[in-house]
């Protein structure tokens, strides 16, 4: 954070000045990587929002002490007149409230400013999901006699049999996969691990792409599981082409993304009558009503289906 702003006196409680100023967001991050199990990426949006609210504050003049709900309120305003939507918004003040929490406990400062701040409202965004249609098209884009395109073939089928998160598909060890027992052991958000059940036909596929491709590119002591030809780890960023790519080639108009392959394994489990609390475990989610978006999807699925179909629809 910027220097001098979270050291001095904070309320009726004294901070000891100290030569790196922000040691009291140093040690916030740190709790929240070691307490909370945050991952890398989290902890820095932590660490951006802070600093954002640290610059606001110091622009006008405004000491700790003197920060106060409405102060907090002013910056969420100030948020959104920079074009700033209502979910960043509330990540921010998430972030605040954390952070003046931890001060309070810490005995940093006597009252949270944060606790009483209403977040914006949030307009609910459905998720854009595939169609069965979508979904078989653009699974059987690939040509298989062509060995990269074989490992895109499998990629996309694991991606949508199990609901992975791109990072998670992309991070996939040989360990991960139990082929035989039909399930693949996920890493995901806050290092947190889970089993996911994946089907026959993904299972064939992935065989398929051990035998025929894995074998030609890994290295003796390479343990990830999806290559390319030059014989590096999978990125994000070229999983994300291969998804354009083979989106183009079946004609799906939709604007296609691998977290979109998610959406829709969610999506069409709930249509198909599995109960939400397993679809929240296959999918990692920390909270039920993160889930719920996609009861939202389901829902609004049945009334297209029945304006279309019933006679006085």
């Amino acid at each position: 954070m910027s220097v001098g702003f979270w050291y001095g006196r904070f309320g009726d409680a004294m901070v000891t000045p100290m030569s790196d100023s922000s040691i009291l967001t140093d040690l916030f991050l740190n709790h929240l990587r070691v307490e909370k199990g945050l991952s890398y990426n989290t902890i820095e949006a932590y660490s951006h929002d802070l600093a954002k609210f640290s610059d606001f504050a110091e622009d006008r003049g405004v000491e700790p002490e003197d920060i106060s709900s409405l102060f907090i309120s002013e910056y969420l305003v100030h948020l959104s007149q920079n074009g700033i939507g209502r979910s960043s918004q509330a990540r921010n003040l998430s972030t605040l409230r954390g952070f003046f929490k931890f001060l309070v406990r810490e005995r940093e400062l006597l009252t949270d400013a944060a606790e009483d701040v209403d977040a914006p409202r949030r307009h609910l965004k459905l998720p854009v999901v595939l169609t069965l249609g979508e979904v078989q098209k653009l699974l059987a884009a690939p040509d298989v006699r062509i060995p990269n395109e074989l490992r895109d073939f499998a990629m996309l089928h694991t991606m949508y049999a199990a609901g992975l998160r791109v990072s998670e598909l992309v991070h996939l060890k040989l360990g991960d996969v139990d082929l035989d027992g039909g399930f693949v052991a996920v890493l995901g958000k806050g290092e947190k691990r889970r089993l996911v059940p994946i089907g026959e036909w993904a299972r064939h596929v992935l065989q398929l792409y051990l035998n025929e491709v894995r074998g030609l590119w890994a290295a003796p002591d390479e343990n990830g599981y999806f290559l390319t030809k030059r014989r590096k780890k999978m990125t994000r960023q070229g999983f994300w082409l291969i998804v354009k790519k083979y989106a183009r080639r079946a004609g799906i108009e939709k604007t296609l993304s691998p977290h979109k392959l998610r959406h829709s394994f969610a999506t069409h489990l709930l249509e198909g009558g599995a109960d939400l609390r397993s679809v929240q475990s296959m999918l990692g989610h920390a909270d039920i009503s993160t889930t719920q978006i996609y009861t939202h999807v389901t829902t609004q699925h049945l009334i297209e289906t029945h304006r279309k179909h019933h006679p006085r629809g």
